[in-house]
């Protein structure tokens, strides 16, 4: 259920510079698919949380993941751009659920710093999906088209579906007395209180950016700059993909361990060292595709070790309200996200910085620092984070 939402945001992409002749539209129309993807999965957090808080984890998923398979039927048979880009739009925001909802129960269960080793094994699991996604929607792309792609996450979603209804307890065994607007508005209001709270938050942000730059640049770099087809760019995707799960892996074994702080800082560190490999690449003006996805895979494995323990402990800083906080904190996350894709390829679209692969590592780049510097704020408020959120609220104190 973790890994429907990235594999569907990941199948599509080495179909996307196909799509521009198959619409007769441009790449900037066809990059709506997943920025727009990246936006719903944001704006629909923010309701999946609190819903999941009122009426527990397991109807909300459920319902969520049956429209996720309506809205994949709907992409399928899109006629045109605008009604790929609609059907995308649903197909994130129900999707999304899954994400949401499986960190929130790992929380439902587990202790903070228990809680990042947890997350951490489950998104290398879930890491799997996105792994294979390209290299399979690039081999399908040149046997069925670009609906391959949508067949198969039509078919996925209703296993999901039936493996949820089955094996899906809930885990929710403490719900909110309340649910609507007021009640919602009131939780959020409550975590912006917590300096933590945002500090986590602009953490996992700020890293997620520098990944989601690369899925808005990457599709046409690859084409333009070094002429890969789909199914090249797909099996090169795998070492993106292997970072993150090698990352995952790490902060599953050694998260409790080290805590959340270590892990987020010496994730950032690895960030920062292969952003600044990827650009002296480009300055040397070596396009060969390991100039790009070698250093993606660090960067990868970067975002592995920061992402796990960043969200636990935005979900840690209250406990009692562990779907809001997962819910805004991955609301903010994907949207910071979303907006840095579009800014990619918007630059990349520029005559005036197309062309090359500097609009992707200098949004990158910023990225990476920022995440760093809001990694210190994290440290920075070590206290208020460890006594003032997951201690007091686990304790009843």
């Amino acid at each position: 259920m973790a890994a429907i939402s990235p594999l569907a945001m990941n199948i599509s992409m080495p179909s996307m510079p196909g799509m521009v002749s198959v619409f007769d539209t441009s790449a900037a129309m066809v990059q709506l698919t997943l920025s727009l993807f990246l936006v719903a999965i944001s704006l629909s957090q923010l309701l999946i949380g609190p819903l999941s808080d009122f009426f527990g984890r397991r109807p909300v998923l459920l319902a969520s993941m049956a429209l996720f398979v309506l809205a994949s039927v709907a992409c399928r048979f899109a006629p045109n751009i605008e009604a790929l880009i609609a059907a995308r739009i649903l197909q994130g925001a129900s999707g999304c659920a899954g994400l949401v909802l499986a960190r929130t129960i790992v929380r439902d269960l587990y202790s903070r710093d228990k809680s990042a080793s947890m997350i951490g094994y489950v998104t290398m699991g879930m890491a799997v999906a996105p792994m294979v996604g390209p290299a399979i929607g690039g081999y399908i792309d040149g046997i069925g088209g670009w609906q391959s792609s949508y067949d198969l996450m039509i078919l996925l979603g209703v296993l999901v579906v039936i493996g949820a209804y089955w094996d899906l307890n809930e885990t929710n065994h403490n719900r909110s007395a309340d649910f609507g607007l007021r009640q919602t508005v009131k939780s959020y209001a409550v975590l912006t209180h917590y300096s933590a709270f945002w500090a986590f938050t602009l953490t996992s942000s700020f890293a997620a950016c520098v990944f989601f730059s690369f899925l808005g640049g990457a599709p046409f770099i690859v084409t333009t700059l070094m002429n890969l087809t789909p199914s090249e760019y797909g099996l090169y995707f795998t070492l993106v993909a292997g970072g993150y799960i090698t990352g995952n892996f790490l902060s599953g074994r050694f998260s409790e361990r080290f805590g959340v702080f270590r892990m987020i800082m010496t994730g950032n560190v690895f960030s920062l060292l292969a952003v600044s490999a990827m650009g002296i690449n480009f300055a040397l003006e070596n396009y060969h595709p390991l100039a790009l996805f070698g250093p993606m895979f660090f960067s990868s494995l970067s975002n592995g070790m920061t992402l796990p323990n960043a969200v636990a402990g935005a979900v840690s800083v209250r406990p009692d309200l562990a779907g809001a906080a997962s819910g805004l904190s991955g609301s903010l996350q994907m949207g910071m996200g979303a907006a840095a894709s579009m800014t990619v390829g918007a630059l990349i679209a520029s005559t005036q910085f197309g062309g090359t692969g500097w609009p992707l590592v200098t949004v990158m780049a910023v990225s990476s620092v920022l995440a760093f510097l809001s990694g210190l704020f994290c440290l920075a408020l070590r206290n208020e984070a460890t006594d003032n959120g997951a201690v007091r609220h686990e304790t009843g104190s």
